[in-house]
């Protein structure tokens, strides 16, 4: 499961990566890091069966915790150029059979990449 955590810097004053896998056993996998002085968000990965554990430590810590179900999405408006393939770190964009845009969801880290190549403005990101 797929887990965006949004603190500020009064929140977080200890490791709670470390401590959350210490506490509940759990691999986590940090897909995507955004961390400033003042303010972070962190995507990470958890197993499904830790999630909720997971989920429940870093919420007990002050940290906002935000389950992604879903990755960026592709409209009518795009022209299959494949921009979007070429930029996408995780490869979660490709064309299919038809030589048309298909997304793999789950390897979508919402890191906005493709979004802010796209020369028609066909790719959205769901609102966190």
């Amino acid at each position: 499961m797929r887990l965006l955590l949004k603190y500020d810097s009064k929140t977080v004053k200890r490791p709670l990566l470390s401590s959350a896998a210490l506490k509940t056993g759990a691999l986590i996998n940090i897909l995507r890091a955004f961390v400033e002085s003042r303010k972070g968000e962190i995507l990470i990965e958890v197993p499904d069966e830790k999630a909720k554990e997971v989920e429940d430590f870093l919420i007990s810590e002050g940290v906002s915790v935000l389950e992604l179900k879903r990755g960026v999405t592709v409209d009518e408006n795009c022209v299959h150029c494949g921009l979007c393939i070429s930029v996408c770190p995780t490869e979660a964009i490709n064309f299919d059979e038809e030589r048309k845009i298909l997304v793999f969801e789950e390897r979508c880290i919402h890191c906005e990449i493709c979004v802010k190549v796209c020369p028609v403005s066909a790719l959205k990101l769901p609102e966190v």
